[in-house]
C-alpha cells in the first residue's frame, strides 16, 4: 500500500510497551510522529530511540506524540528500552509498537524487500489532528534520521496550518515566511497588516 500526502493514515490496534492501543483514538487531537525501526538491539535504532526520548519535552511543547514501531514483540521492546535508557542516558516513555507478524509494517509500507524481507527501513509519518498524512520520508537501514528536522517539519506545519503561508528553503522558527500565490494583494494586505516584501509578484515574504 502506498501512502501519499493528504490520505488518512490506516487506524490499527496493536500492542505496544505502554499496553493495547487503537491508533487513531491514541492519537486524539494531537499530532504523531510515527517512525519505523528495523529491529531491537540494534546500534542506530538504539539512538535514535534515545534522541526520541532526550526531546520528549521538545515534542510536547508542539503538541505531537512519537510512537515508535519495530517488527518485534513487547517483551523484546521491554528488554531492549533497559538498553536505550541506560546507554543513551534517558528515560524512554513514549509507546513502541509490537509488529512481530508484519501487519502494520505491511500497512505502511514499511517493508522494502531490497533491505530486507523481515525488518522495516526508517519511515517517517507526521499525521496531523485530522489523521490526516502531511509528510512522509524514508531512511535506509544504516543511516539515523535527523531529529532537528522532524521538530522544523513539526514547527513549518503548524506554521503554516495556523497563518496560511509556506515556509522557504531551510527555514525555522523566527525567519519570515511566505505568502503563497494564491493570496491577493489585497488579502495579503488584510492577513498581514504588519506589511510584507515583495521580491517577485509571486514571491512575497512576510514576518509573523
Amino acid at each position: 500500500m502506498s501512502l501519499r500526502i493528504g490520505d488518512t493514515a490506516p487506524d490499527f490496534t496493536a500492542d505496544t510497551t505502554t499496553g493495547p492501543i487503537s491508533f487513531h483514538d491514541w492519537i486524539g487531537d494531537e499530532w504523531a510522529f510515527f517512525f519505523s525501526h528495523p529491529a531491537d538491539f540494534t546500534p542506530v535504532c538504539t539512538t535514535e530511540m534515545g534522541r526520541t526520548a532526550q526531546l520528549a519535552e521538545a515534542f510536547a511543547a508542539r503538541g505531537v506524540k512519537p510512537i515508535g514501531l519495530s517488527t518485534d514483540t513487547v517483551g523484546e521492546h521491554m528488554k531492549w528500552i533497559e538498553d536505550v535508557n541506560d546507554t543513551q542516558h534517558t528515560t524512554l516513555r513514549f509507546p513502541i509498537v509490537a509488529d512481530a507478524d508484519l501487519k502494520i509494517a505491511k500497512l505502511y509500507d514499511m517493508i522494502h524487500p531490497s533491505e530486507s524481507e523481515t525488518a522495516a527501513v526508517r519511515s517517517v509519518f507526521i499525521i496531523d489532528p485530522d489523521k490526516k498524512i502531511r509528510l512522509t520520508m524514508t531512511y535506509p537501514m544504516n543511516v539515523g534520521r535527523n531529529f532537528d528536522e522532524i521538530l522544523r517539519v513539526c514547527d513549518a506545519l503548524q506554521t503554516s496550518d495556523k497563518f496560511k503561508i509556506a515556509t522557504p528553503a531551510d527555514w525555522v522558527p523566527g525567519q519570515q515566511v511566505i505568502i503563497p500565490p494564491s493570496v491577493t494583494d489585497a488579502d495579503a494586505t488584510k492577513a498581514f497588516p504588519q506589511g510584507y516584501e515583495t521580491i517577485r509578484p509571486y514571491l512575497r515574504k512576510v514576518t509573523l
